[in-house]
């Protein structure tokens, strides 16, 4: 399971292993409140300096967060998904525009997407197996 909060929110059990997903570390906050720091995963300072003065629109941080996102990093984190909670922490108070969400929809979308890839195979496999083929 994929949960999000703010670095700030206190740690309850039913976090797992909280992951900060910040490229700097926030103020104010002490080591013991995260397990774990994974920059791979937070936008660049760039990127994160352009949507927080302004200049960038948040579909266009969403664009350019995209293509910096390393496939294999959200692939690291879908895996332990799979065997364990985490709850990935970033200091944005608007949950609705901020990475953290973005990145838990992209662990969760391919996690229930995988199912339709199967099914997809086999109605392939139905019309003769070349993903090409018409029936």
């Amino acid at each position: 399971m994929v949960k999000i909060k703010r670095v700030y929110d206190p740690r309850e059990i039913s976090d797992g292993t909280r992951i900060l997903v910040m490229r700097l570390w926030p103020r104010g906050i002490r080591r013991d409140r995260v397990d774990e720091w994974n920059r791979d995963v937070a936008p660049s300072r760039d990127l994160l300096f352009a949507v927080k003065r302004g200049g960038l629109d948040w579909n266009e941080f969403v664009k350019r967060y995209w293509e910096e996102l390393r496939p294999e990093a959200v692939d690291a984190l879908r895996r332990r998904v799979r065997h364990e909670t985490i709850t990935l922490l970033c200091s944005c108070a608007d949950e609705n525009h901020c990475h953290r969400g973005l990145l838990r929809d992209a662990i969760s979308r391919r996690r229930a997407s995988s199912g339709s890839r199967a099914r997809g195979a086999r109605s392939r496999a139905r019309r003769g197996g070349r993903p090409g083929a018409r029936s």
